[in-house]
């Protein structure tokens, strides 16, 4: 089990994660650098002497992992898995933890997060804009290809390789997990080349290094799902991950507006109540799988599955208006929009 987080530095972020500007950082030089990736823009910040190095030590990193986890790259481990035919792929790195915390959840979610949802996501044309209403035929069909409780991984102890065998029909996708992957490997260069204060977001993620240059918690806004425009409430944040699933994020501009968070047990996209889910943990990709899981499995059992296992908080925005945080977040959020009502859970 992931050890607690630990209470002075669980203060973070919701929804679409909106940073709030930086002041009072004082003589500390500010380097920043945009780039696509994943697409979406990731935004880099670090300070210090050595922010330069730290950055381009960051995008280097963000390459990377998109490069390996693109199941459209011909060569990229995730298309080697696709394309494996039911044989064995040896894996390392970044995929590996990926798959290993992506399987995890998938048991303890009774399968509800599982990253061979992929064709039914294209299916649905969420991949790649092209949207698709599907029939119940091709939901059904896409269904039955889930299959990641099937899946086999194997660690070999001395390499810290895993073997992995993907059932032959099985697409997976890294889409719900290597936004938060790239992020803590990001951050994690940036330490490498001496920065000490930094952080990394993009749409539904974000990631800090340290505290800010002057001593203090990073301020950061919680989008209102309900008004995206807006924030509906503070956290002061440490050194920490955040991840962010919501249904305003990406959906089809139709009537209905059909989300992107797709239904392992039904196909459609998911309706339980939740506009989003935040998760704060120490970890960029667990914290990126279990905001998708969340998401999914609504507000009930993921107060649940929060209480059995623990080692991350969470913050729920319902319908019904209601900002719901765990009990670690206690002393860091301050609600800012009267329309909500907040609550905490033991």
């Amino acid at each position: 089990m992931r050890k607690s987080f630990r209470k002075k530095i669980l203060s973070l972020v919701l929804c679409l994660l909106m940073a709030l500007p930086l002041t009072g950082c004082g003589d500390a030089a500010e380097k920043k650098k945009q780039i696509f990736a994943m697409n979406t823009m990731f935004t880099l910040t670090a300070y210090g002497k050595k922010a330069n190095a730290g950055i381009n030590a960051a995008e280097a990193s963000i390459i990377a992992v998109d490069a390996m986890s693109d199941p459209d790259t011909e060569g990229s481990t995730c298309y080697l898995l696709n394309h494996a035919q039911g044989q064995q792929v040896n894996i390392s790195g970044q995929v590996a933890e990926m798959l290993v915390d992506a399987k995890e959840i998938c048991e303890r979610t009774g399968g509800a997060y599982d990253l061979t949802v992929y064709p039914l996501v294209q299916r649905w044309g969420f991949d790649h804009g092209r949207y698709y209403v599907p029939s119940p035929e091709e939901i059904s069909a896409d269904l039955s290809l889930l299959c990641m409780r099937d899946m086999t991984i194997s660690k070999f102890p001395t390499s810290g390789t895993y073997a992995v065998i993907l059932p032959e029909f099985g697409r997976l996708s890294f889409s719900s997990c290597a936004r938060g992957c790239a992020s803590k490997y990001a951050i994690d260069a940036m330490r490498k080349n001496g920065v000490e204060s930094g952080l990394v977001s993009l749409a539904g993620n974000i990631q800090t290094l340290g505290m800010k240059p002057d001593g203090n918690f990073w301020s950061v806004g919680i989008t209102d799902p309900k008004n995206p425009s807006g924030y509906l409430g503070i956290l002061s944040v440490g050194e920490a991950a955040i991840s962010t699933t919501g249904s305003y994020q990406d959906f089809m501009p139709s009537n209905p507006k059909y989300h992107h968070i797709l239904s392992t047990s039904n196909g459609y996209p998911t309706s339980n109540g939740l506009l989003s889910v935040s998760i704060i943990c120490e970890d960029g990709t667990y914290a990126d799988c279990l905001s998708t899981a969340m998401y999914a499995i609504g507000q009930t059992r993921a107060i649940n599955y929060w209480r059995q296992y623990g080692g991350f908080e969470m913050i729920l925005i319902n319908e019904s208006g209601n900002v719901i945080c765990t009990s670690g977040l206690l002393e860091e959020f301050e609600l800012k929009n009267d329309f909500y009502t907040l609550s905490y859970v033991e």
